[in-house]
């Protein structure tokens, strides 16, 4: 893209940010909630890119300038001057125009979102069981890394060890555009705790990772809902077992079905298992119309297929391998103790390096 044309997306970018915040100061905005936050939400995607903007047309200014200097000085000394700028001026432009060019690749406006997660025991019985609780170790070492807060919403233990199932929300600075790729399956390689003979087994685990919806994104009618209590089986007490503070929400259109029973309170249940529904039930939809937008792309990264083989922990070889960018490493301990940035890292670059491809594409 040339100067020109940065220079011409970049000033529509910049007018949209002052619009923002022309409109986040009217009343009439204030007053509906709805729209304040998803303007909000946009003014803050788009300061980056407006800061580099300027930036970049202040540097571009001073390469003018140290041009003519360079053309009509007759002071050698000046000149040189000049000259010795005008190369730093080009390298700090080369430089912006990267920045640039990666701000520019579209954002997933689910990025800043909250997170609902869902881990599920697949093929492996007990195995799989003890492996959800050891992923949900991992991600929760990772939380406190990254200074997330987060809740266990709903959870069954397994038959022996471990758990079935565990249900959590997660809050803090760009959840989901972490944890995004983390959604499919888990596949661990090693010899279980109850194996006699040593050999290696292979189970499963399902993890979905939903944005969290808020009442501005989806409208859930409640009409739609069905409510039922029943007494808590998980462990805590004799509380749980006396009183039916567990809560079962059955939505009658789609039937999807959703469980709260950690909460002691009936009333905390029935709202952490309305905010898993909805946040489900927005992800069905967020996943239609993305694939009515897309259904050419073929992303290696983003399969949106739950039921794909995503990641492979082999414990014999203390290797993990991540079966979409064919990325292995060889830290499994440390992997497994919540050290995971370095391939979320390496997710985000690739799907990264597809949308700038498929940009590029687009414009020749």
């Amino acid at each position: 893209m040339s100067d020109v044309g940065i220079i011409e997306k970049l000033e529509q970018i910049a007018i949209r940010y002052d619009e923002i915040a022309k409109q986040m100061v009217d009343p009439e905005v204030i007053n509906d909630m709805g729209r304040y936050v998803k303007l909000n939400r946009e003014y803050k995607d788009l300061a980056e890119i407006v800061s580099t903007y300027h930036s970049y047309k202040e540097i571009t200014e001073n390469i003018t300038n140290a041009r003519e200097i360079i053309q009509h000085e007759d002071d050698a000394e000046f000149k040189a001057l000049a000259k010795e700028e005008l190369e730093e001026y080009l390298a700090k432009k080369v430089e912006l125009e990267e920045k640039i060019k990666w701000l520019l690749i579209p954002k997933d406006p689910n990025d800043n979102k909250n997170v609902i997660m869902e881990l599920r025991a697949g093929t492996g019985g007990d195995e799989a069981c003890i492996f959800v609780e050891d992923i949900f170790r991992m991600f929760t070492m990772y939380f406190k890394v990254k200074s997330w807060s987060y809740e266990v919403i709903n959870s069954n233990e397994g038959g022996t060890k471990g758990f079935r199932e565990v249900t959590m929300s997660i809050s803090g600075e760009e959840v989901y555009g972490q944890l995004k790729f983390e959604s499919g399956v888990h596949r661990v390689q090693r010899v279980p705790e109850t194996e006699s003979q040593g050999r290696v087994h292979t189970s499963a685990i399902t993890v979905a990772v939903l944005p969290e919806a808020e009442e501005v994104d989806f409208d859930l009618n409640l009409a739609d809902v069905k409510k039922d209590t029943f007494r808590s089986s998980g462990a805590g007490g004799q509380h749980v077992n006396k009183t039916e503070s567990a809560v079962r929400l059955t939505h009658i259109p789609t039937g999807t079905v959703v469980e709260c029973q950690d909460g002691r309170s009936q009333h905390k249940n029935y709202e952490k298992a309305l905010q898993v529904l909805r946040s489900r039930l927005y992800q069905v939809e967020e996943e239609r119309l993305a694939k009515e937008r897309a259904d050419q792309r073929k992303s290696l990264v983003s399969t949106g297929d739950r039921s794909a083989k995503i990641r492979t922990y082999n414990y014999p070889q203390g290797r993990i391998t991540d079966h979409r960018i064919g990325k292995t490493m060889y830290n499994l301990a440390h992997f497994m103790n919540g050290e995971i940035q370095d391939m979320i890292d390496a997710l985000i670059m690739a799907e990264n390096a597809e949308k700038l491809n498929e940009g590029i594409t687009e414009q020749s």
